[in-house]
């Protein structure tokens, strides 16, 4: 394939003899940019366990869907928090600083790799102690973007907030009404209150993957078409008597669609096309957070 051909010469043409052996690793990227495969190369090249920062690779159960390393893949290096936490869980940033920890000053130098933009802004910049968010506000939140659209809840929050947020997102801005309706206060003063990060950026090789847009548009239709071979659908005839939309793992891309497809709503071709559309509006929103908040990492173009 062209596309695996073409990353694999740009992946090759980054100099790891640029990090220091002992040096934390982060590598963060849009979806099938390559992440993965760049983190194995540096653990067989200089040792180091890979340690995933994705918010939906944490899950049990989408294994296929949501890419989590296969077998050949564990077997080459060894990975941490791949499909750790039950599929109905709750998971935020906050129990995934909590899980990192220990791999931070562990025997084996980190090598953090992930989508998840908000996992390294608060690993690296710290995170706010902001109180959970209490059932029946999530409960109140979560019908009101269902009647009225998350635009509603934009359209409340304090105007610092609001100005920080990216505002095409409905999950952040869920986040914060829920915050300033539970506390009285936004989340942004809640966020000035940080403290210190548990692993500065200074300290850090921090890589940033940019691959151009038509290139990973590609790339995307390619690889879901292999996660249709190798399983994904199988996964989705599994998880079906068990669904739940409101679930954080149900938000994995595809998930929707391939359970819309098991449970007779939908032909398989409609869930395989929807799903790519999904994946390339993830991917867009996910290069933008890279250019607005990691434009001091080093970038490694793809293209």
């Amino acid at each position: 394939m062209k596309s695996e051909s073409l990353l694999a010469d740009a992946l090759n043409s980054f100099d790891i003899a640029t990090i220091a052996p002992d040096q934390p690793v982060l590598i963060a990227g849009p979806t099938a940019s390559g992440k993965s495969a760049l983190a194995l190369r540096i653990a067989e090249s200089q040792g180091g366990i890979i340690v995933n920062a994705d918010a939906l690779q944490v899950f049990d159960g989408w294994r296929v869907l949501t890419a989590r390393p296969d077998d050949s893949d564990l077997a080459r290096a060894p990975h941490a928090l791949y499909g750790s936490v039950p599929l109905e869980a709750d998971y935020s940033v906050g129990h995934w600083l909590r899980d990192v920890t220990p791999f931070l000053n562990g025997a084996q130098r980190p090598i953090i790799v992930g989508g998840t933009g908000l996992y390294f802004t608060a690993l690296t910049t710290g995170l706010a102690e902001i109180p959970a968010t209490p059932p029946e506000i999530r409960a109140e939140a979560d019908l009101r973007v269902a009647t009225e659209g998350f635009e509603a809840l934009l359209a409340e929050l304090d105007p610092e907030s609001a100005s920080r947020l990216d505002r095409l997102n409905p999950v952040r801005v869920q986040r914060a009404w829920e915050v300033l309706r539970a506390t009285g206060r936004g989340i942004a003063a809640w966020q000035d209150d940080t403290p210190a990060p548990m692993l500065p950026l200074a300290t850090c090789k921090a890589i940033a993957l940019m691959p151009d847009r038509n290139w990973l548009n590609h790339r995307i239709v390619k690889r879901f078409d292999l996660m249709l071979e190798q399983g994904a659908l199988a996964e989705a005839h599994k998880i079906a008597p068990v669904w739940n939309p409101a679930w954080q793992s149900s938000k994995a891309i595809g998930a929707k669609e391939l359970i819309d497809h098991v449970n007779g709503g939908i032909p398989i071709e409609t869930a395989r096309n929807e799903a790519v559309i999904a994946t390339r509006q993830y991917a867009k929103r996910q290069r933008s957070w890279l250019r607005s908040k990691m434009s001091n990492w080093l970038r490694l173009d793809l293209d």
